[in-house]
């Protein structure tokens, strides 16, 4: 599934009242059980990077974020390997859990979508 159709599902969640009251205490506690902020992850840290929408993302990303994203990923596999998480005052807060390669993604996405299309046209003669 595509992070545009999840982001088009989650906008309709976000703008109905009866769906928000249900869906956001739920994913509230998801987020704080799972335990990312707490290896000092973002959420978008966590997205499956190996396909070609993907890394065109992160090569897009700037250089200061790429290597804040890099450092992040490797302290959380050093506090993995040491069966450790980060104190409360280091851990990441909900307020600086941005989605920072979101956008990347959508754009780079569409181009696919874009690209597929154009590579796929049908020609009619009439």
């Amino acid at each position: 599934m595509s992070l545009s159709i999840v982001k088009r599902r989650a906008d309709l969640i976000l703008r109905t009242p009866i769906l928000r009251q249900i869906f956001m205490p739920a994913a509230r506690l998801f987020t704080k059980f799972s335990g990312y902020r707490n290896m000092g992850l973002r959420l978008d840290d966590l997205l499956w990077e190996e396909n070609p929408v993907m890394q065109s993302a992160i090569r897009r990303l700037p250089a200061e974020e790429s290597y804040a994203r890099n450092y992040r990923i490797m302290t959380s596999h050093q506090l993995s390997l040491m069966h450790d998480v980060l104190p409360d005052s280091k851990a990441i807060q909900p307020k600086d859990d941005i989605p920072y390669l979101t956008p990347y993604i959508l754009e780079a996405e569409a181009e696919a979508k874009e690209k597929d299309e154009l590579n796929n046209i049908k020609l009619v003669k009439h």
